[in-house]
């Protein structure tokens, strides 16, 4: 018997996929989307295969398109009748130092990273109001404690957009109308989407254990959880209570 029904975004590579993995293993269902349909696919057949009778339903999304957002969110609580949680994952991580040229990178970072976000937070949010229920995940990062600089300041600042719309949820206090509330704040977790970054990079830890650490936040309903908590928990505080001085040092 399926646990609920979870909505995945950009899940068809690096943490997405990941999470994808592990809540299947947890007997949840799944609806997962993403552009690169045909990953999705695969990544349904994998999961069905190793799942017999679990539910894998995947569709085409580029989140920067707010028509097709909203469209897909709903499609997804049609089919399944319901949707107990929906992790917004879907990002980029390209960036520049500011001024140096390339606000087209920093500027397709912003708008996928903050702008989609909110599009596909307004929809989940819609569907969870007239439910009367539901599980908002936001995958932020450790990056969004505090300004970063040179190619991550667009990416750290987003991130912290991120973390402030579900914060501010958390403030309207949706939990009392039936609404969890996580926000997730990933430490250094291998993935796609840093696959260029030097392998060697202190506290990386690779994408099975670090997603892992995520789900086990999500499953607890936490509504703040940085992951993995050592060395993460500590580097936190630091990060958002030393001068600039030093945080200059740790980042």
């Amino acid at each position: 018997m399926s646990k609920g029904t979870i909505l995945i975004t950009g899940a068809s590579s690096g943490l997405g996929e990941e999470m994808a993995r592990q809540f299947a293993d947890l007997g949840y269902d799944l609806g997962l989307c993403a552009r690169r349909t045909e990953r999705l696919e695969a990544l349904a057949a994998e999961l069905t295969g190793a799942h017999p009778g679990l539910r894998v339903e995947v569709k085409a999304l580029d989140v920067n398109d707010d028509e097709a957002v909203f469209r897909v969110f709903r499609e997804f609580a049609a089919d399944f009748g319901t949707l107990d949680r929906v992790v917004i994952n879907a990002g980029l991580g390209k960036g520049a130092p500011l001024g140096t040229g390339r606000y087209d990178a920093n500027k397709q970072t912003a708008m996928t990273n903050f702008v989609a976000a909110l599009a596909q937070t307004e929809a989940a949010m819609e569907i969870f109001r007239a439910q009367g229920a539901g599980h908002l995940v936001m995958i932020s990062s450790i990056s969004a404690l505090r300004g970063m600089r040179k190619t991550i300041t667009t990416y750290a600042a987003t991130k912290a957009g991120v973390a402030a719309l579900a914060e501010g949820l958390i403030n309207e206090n949706v939990k009392a109308k039936g609404i969890d509330v996580s926000i997730i704040y990933p430490g250094y977790i291998r993935s796609e989407m840093n696959e260029k970054v030097a392998q060697q990079t202190k506290f990386m830890v690779d994408t099975k254990t670090g997603v892992a650490a995520m789900v086990e936040a999500i499953e607890k309903r936490k509504q703040k959880a940085y992951v993995p908590s050592w060395p993460w928990v500590p580097i936190g505080f630091a990060l958002k209570n030393a001068p600039m001085s030093v945080v200059r040092k740790l980042f």
